[in-house]
């Protein structure tokens, strides 16, 4: 049995697209999309983590354990510690983060980013897979991870990094600059470290959490994706862009299904 568990973390007050959690893509809520790409992986266990009774209410409804946590947490991060913490899990079990925006992450990639702490002495870990284009670099929206030459993170941004001086180049791009994928693995005792630690001034200033790991000085491992995976939902048009992936899939699952038969 494998030595990690999924926790989805989930809460209806979303500022830009509220009730997301809840939001139909191809007639199923994203939480029960993302539910079932958890329950595709590796994990021993899989738990939402909510803090409202409506997706409580229904990730019941479709099967899945639910622990329903405080209001008053900040983050994704704050959530998953009061879940270690409820359930009493061991300090060195691997706790994965998997958004409950991210409706279209492949489980392999869940797999992966857990089996990254099985490697050195890394005690958080994430992915990455190379930028684009200069125009995702340039793109606050895209964030950026620089890492050590042993793929380590140095640092995480909305910024173009690492400003390149005299000209900007595609082997800045493909080897330098990564763009961040938002899925984490963690130690148990970690978790707790970083709550202990409460926001630092870079994460208040990036409205990045990760940075509060580096900030501390913790390890952060960073895997090269081996599946280049779409993004998460923040958006309504996010959200049509995932149904229509959504639903090509199913079709083109069909399709292959009616010509096995």
């Amino acid at each position: 049995m494998s030595n990690f568990v999924v926790v989805i973390p989930a809460r209806y007050a979303s500022t830009r697209l509220p009730g997301k959690p809840l939001r139909l893509i191809a007639g199923k809520p994203m939480i029960w999309h993302v539910h079932q790409l958890a329950l595709q992986s590796a994990a021993r266990e899989v738990w939402i983590a909510t803090d409202d009774e409506r997706i409580q209410e229904t990730a019941l409804g479709f099967g899945a354990k639910v622990c329903l946590t405080r209001t008053d947490h900040q983050s994704g991060t704050d959530r998953l510690a009061e879940v270690s913490d409820l359930k009493n899990w061991p300090d060195d079990l691997v706790v994965v983060n998997l958004q409950g925006d991210e409706p279209l992450m492949p489980p392999a990639l869940i797999d992966q980013c857990a089996k990254l702490l099985d490697q050195g002495t890394a005690e958080m870990a994430t992915l990455a897979s190379p930028l684009n284009s200069i125009a995702d670099f340039n793109d606050p929206n895209v964030v950026k991870v620089i890492v050590d030459r042993n793929d380590n993170a140095l640092y995480f941004s909305r910024a173009a990094i690492p400003h390149c001086r005299d000209k900007q180049s595609e082997v800045l791009l493909e080897s330098v600059a990564l763009r961040h994928h938002g899925i984490y693995a963690y130690r148990r005792h970690v978790l707790r470290q970083l709550v202990a630690a409460g926001p630092c001034v870079l994460e208040q200033c990036e409205m990045l959490e990760q940075l509060r790991a580096l900030w501390l000085g913790i390890t952060l491992r960073v895997g090269r994706a081996t599946i280049r995976p779409e993004s998460g939902v923040d958006t309504k048009e996010d959200l049509e862009a995932a149904e229509a992936i959504i639903r090509e899939r199913d079709l083109l699952a069909a399709s292959d299904n009616a010509a096995t038969n």
